[in-house]
């Protein structure tokens, strides 16, 4: 008779599950953990940055991308569109954009009448100010349908006409009470932009 003992085969059986139930609740207790560190839905809604490519956007190219839940505009504008602001300066309502500024147009926004970091890029929240409906954009300048004959180029709300220029300044006499929003935003180089953060951290 052998002096080795024997191993219950119900109790192996017992030992193999448990050790195989212990790793599975250990690797979704670390997945659990790993998942904290990704933001949720929720705080994308509440407004987590947005990180944009504009690599390859062309003079006159404009892309929307969203960012809490409203449409955000990136409009890389041409030599002329920005010269166009010198123009507009005198028909706009708020031309400084010293209205709600801590709202509507951050400092470094405000340094010109570009309303932008560089003044190639206008980033502006694609809301009008009056009904919250959106604008469509009519960059060709000159006379057309429910626009002025000397029109510059910019934008117009079909709700209630208001206009605004290519820099998202509202222009006199219009239903629409403030400029379009810029929001805080910043660089990380000349191919990326980042939405909802600027470079002193404020959202």
């Amino acid at each position: 008779m052998s002096n080795e003992k024997q191993v219950d085969p119900g109790r192996r059986g017992m030992l193999v599950a448990t050790c195989a139930a212990g790793g599975v609740v250990g690797l979704a207790t670390a997945g659990a953990l790993v998942s904290t560190f990704q933001p949720s839905e929720k705080a994308k809604a509440a407004g987590a940055p947005v990180e944009v490519d504009i690599a390859g956007m062309q003079p006159g190219e404009m892309k929307t991308v969203e960012w809490r839940g409203k449409p955000v505009w990136i409009l890389r504008r041409s030599p002329e569109m920005v010269e166009s602001l010198k123009k507009t300066d005198a028909l706009v309502a708020d031309p400084a954009s010293e209205r709600a500024p801590d709202v509507l147009t951050p400092e470094y926004a405000r340094k010109d009448n570009t309303r932008s970091i560089k003044p190639e890029y206008l980033v502006a929240v694609g809301i009008c100010s009056h009904l919250g409906c959106s604008p469509s954009s009519k960059f060709a300048p000159g006379a057309q349908p429910n626009l002025p004959d000397d029109w510059a180029g910019g934008f117009l709300c079909p709700c209630h006409g208001s206009t605004f220029d290519l820099a998202g300044r509202v222009f006199k006499n219009k239903p629409a009470p403030d400029n379009l929003q810029v929001p805080r935003h910043m660089y990380l180089s000349d191919t990326r932009l980042v939405i909802g953060k600027d470079e002193k951290g404020e959202a």
